[in-house]
């Protein structure tokens, strides 16, 4: 089942199911968010899918114009974006770490391994432990909280001083903390993590950097499992809708050097990130960059990442802000 967040015309908030007949919208009826949905499948120990389902209405709505008017949202929010945290894993899937060894590895001597090398091979050796042991803790980083998440269909804006702004095609899952401190799994989503990876080239401890930018989550939320193995479309279209650079991704399990249990425990281990009713929204990281092949995304054009299973395409157009960082008071 894949779950949408939407307003309608008037601006309420709904939230809907997607039918495979043109991508209709089915409205869900008594939820007036996948959040409020989550809370009463907690509250329940119902599952998302049930819920939903018993609660279909007879409310059809077409999810083109719905996202030609600018009206879907992420498929899953906090009313307050402070509790709601977006983080990631890197050099999670199984050649991801070609790329970003190019963008740091010292030419001078070239038969060690750089950091990323070794993060990417600690992964292959420990990343899939056996039921009941834990594995390696991947590469973690943050990225911001609930404001820098982006629907479908809306501008990823880059800062006036960044260097680059750049796709990067991802599944990520979704969390809310139960009233109890246990991480409880919606679903999973396609993902753009945008990064500035010549930040990132210059020197690999400006990773941090380079991580905090907005992102874009949707269009919908796969309920249940991630499917052992994903296979999309990433694309850059430029501004006449062209497609000027295509690649194809894979995610899920058997791509990847971490098994998704060993990721969650890795991140939920920190009390910081079992606080009741915080949202969450985990990146599990990527293989495939157009900035690999060279290619440069200019304001204007548009980014569109496609996995047949997860419904529509998520599309979201680059921009740039034009505000100069503010000014420090001394108080």
């Amino acid at each position: 089942m894949l779950l949408i967040q939407f307003k309608q015309a008037d601006g309420q908030r709904r939230i809907g199911v997607l039918e495979d007949e043109g991508w209709r919208i089915r409205a869900v009826e008594g939820y007036a968010s996948t959040y409020a949905l989550a809370q009463a499948a907690i509250a329940g120990n119902r599952s998302l899918q049930d819920l939903a389902g018993a609660a279909l209405g007879t409310t059809v709505l077409d999810y083109a114009e719905v996202a030609q008017a600018g009206r879907l949202l992420p498929p899953l929010d906090h009313d307050d974006s402070a509790h709601c945290y977006v983080t990631g894993t890197g050099l999670t899937h199984l050649g991801s770490a070609d790329g970003r060894d190019a963008m740091h590895k010292k030419v001078s001597d070239v038969d060690t391994l750089t950091d990323s090398m070794k993060m990417f091979r600690m992964g292959l050796e420990g990343g899939k432990p056996q039921p009941g042991q834990i594995g390696v803790q991947p590469e973690w980083f943050y990225k911001g909280d609930g404001s820098i998440v982006c629907a479908a269909e809306q501008a990823l804006t880059m800062p006036h001083f960044a260097l680059d702004g750049g796709e990067e095609p991802e599944i990520a899952a979704l969390y809310v903390i139960a009233p109890d401190g246990s991480p409880c799994r919606l679903g999973f989503a396609l993902g753009n993590e945008f990064s500035d990876h010549v930040t990132e080239r210059q020197n690999y401890l400006y990773l941090a950097h380079s991580k905090l930018r907005v992102c874009a989550i949707g269009p919908a939320l796969l309920l249940g499992d991630l499917p052992p193995h994903v296979e999309g479309m990433s694309r850059i279209r430029d501004s006449n809708g062209q497609v000027r650079w295509k690649k194809p991704f894979v995610s899920g399990e058997e791509n990847m050097s971490h098994t998704v249990a060993n990721l969650e425990y890795h991140h939920f281990k920190y009390p910081l990130f079992r606080r009741p009713g915080d949202v969450h929204i985990h990146f599990f990281g990527t293989a495939t960059l157009s900035c690999s092949d060279g290619i440069q995304v200019v304001p204007g054009e548009t980014f569109e990442i496609d996995v047949a299973a997860f419904g529509p395409p998520l599309r979201n157009r680059l921009a740039i802000e034009t505000l100069a960082a503010p000014s420090i008071r001394q108080l």
